[in-house]
């Protein structure tokens, strides 16, 4: 299946979210920390996007992110922003695309004063459920 305007369309809806994160992250910490959010997603742009309203309940206490997305026809890839309402800053995309049924998305940003390399994974969709993971590297990957 290759990417198209319609990958994201199992998001759309309420989600309880179950969120996993390093306590220290590109610290080789392998200390993780659990918490609960809520997350909302709605096509906007005629469907050529979407974006999600987060509720995440850190065990510091909670706050609201939004990511948005745009699929591009010309390019037939996605690009993804993330905005958290911590720091109201608009990070740098992440651009990629779904391939059998796994979705792939690399962008170039900085952590903590240091450029790094972002990888997002949306894996393992189904009616009920998916998986989202991030990757930091220093390195470039």
């Amino acid at each position: 299946m290759s990417t198209n305007l319609h990958d994201f369309d199992f998001l759309r809806g309420a989600w309880r979210v179950h969120h996993r994160k390093l306590r220290r992250r590109l610290a080789g910490s392998n200390d993780w920390m659990e918490f609960a959010g809520t997350l909302v997603s709605k096509p906007i742009l005629g469907g050529a996007g979407n974006f999600d309203d987060n509720v995440i309940s850190e065990p510091a206490g909670e706050y609201r992110a939004l990511a948005l997305r745009r699929y591009s026809e010309r390019e037939q890839r996605w690009s993804i922003w993330w905005v958290d309402a911590r720091v109201m800053r608009l990070e740098p995309p992440v651009h990629g695309r779904f391939e059998r049924g796994v979705g792939t998305f690399f962008g170039e940003d900085a952590y903590e004063g240091r450029p790094i390399l972002v990888r997002f994974i949306w894996s393992g969709v189904t009616a009920r459920a998916a998986r989202w993971e991030q990757a930091l590297s220093l390195d470039r990957g």
